[in-house]
């Protein structure tokens, strides 16, 4: 059953100064997608084709996929892939994986792979340069997976003179990166929060700062053992949008996917991101 109510389709314009940026990259237009949890429960096919044409008709230059393609079973990438192909874009399609893509290794082969065939540059801790070799492009591992590990080697292979873009689905890696060159961030991962309640903020911030007041009043060795489960994330102030995180810049796109009951204040996202020299 899909959800009762998504929304409709919003398309989000950020523009994102960067330090060092080409001259020829002035003007720079980049589409994020992020979080489709295609699995005929949590995106309705027809909002996907929606969202294609209207990612076409934009006419970027370089289209970014920010994770989580399915939600348990890898097996719909299949037919996702087939709608990921018909995405056009002037220098092509990159992409890293999220949580839910890398449940199994033999799942995430499969997604990388599919992804591979649709015609779409899949990373995890490599670098690419769809926009040429002086604004490279790195797609990190997922933050919850052990190889997150080894983003600091990723990005120290490059100057620390060269600007560059990263993908990284969880945007709380923001806070391991800030030690590091990242001129802008993108990410997904938390669907903008999904219920977001006017003057107050997303519920599920709400629900977990109840949830760990509560928490501060159990004995110390179960309130631990409870805190350290696993959260959605830990900073709710990013939970969409741009964000300064230091001195680098975090834009985290609110998703297409929808979990039940649906979305409220919070329509899934088509973000353009207009790169300008600053």
């Amino acid at each position: 059953m899909r959800p009762l109510f998504t929304g409709p389709l919003t398309v989000e314009t950020v523009t994102v100064l960067i330090r060092d940026l080409p001259g020829r990259l002035e003007g720079c237009r980049i589409v994020q997608l992020s979080d489709f949890h295609f699995d005929d429960e949590r995106l309705a096919p027809g909002l996907l084709r929606k969202t294609i044409d209207r990612v076409n008709d934009l006419s970027p230059d370089l289209i970014a996929l920010t994770g989580d393609y399915v939600t348990h079973d890898p097996s719909p990438i299949f037919t996702l892939a087939t709608y990921l192909s018909q995405l056009e874009s002037r220098y092509g399609t990159v992409a890293v994986l999220g949580n839910h893509d890398n449940r199994s290794l033999g799942g995430r082969r499969t997604i990388l792979r599919s992804l591979q065939q649709a015609g779409v540059r899949a990373l995890w801790n490599d670098i690419a340069y769809p926009l040429g070799d002086d604004l490279p492009v790195v797609g990190l591992a997922d933050l919850w997976s052990h190889e997150f590990c080894a983003a600091h080697r990723v990005l120290k292979a490059l100057p620390a003179s060269q600007p560059r873009l990263v993908l990284s689905h969880n945007p709380d890696s923001a806070e391991d990166l800030a030690r590091w060159r990242v001129d802008l961030q993108l990410s997904g991962h938390t669907h903008g929060g999904q219920i977001v309640l006017p003057g107050i903020g997303p519920a599920a911030a709400i629900s977990q700062a109840l949830r760990l007041s509560v928490l501060s009043k159990l004995p110390l060795d179960l309130a631990h053992r409870k805190r350290n489960r696993r959260k959605i994330v830990r900073h709710w102030e990013w939970v969409s949008g741009l964000h300064r995180v230091g001195q680098n810049q975090l834009y985290i796109n609110r998703g297409l996917g929808t979990y039940a009951p649906g979305r409220l204040g919070c329509p899934p996202e088509v973000t353009v991101v207009e790169l300008v020299g600053g």
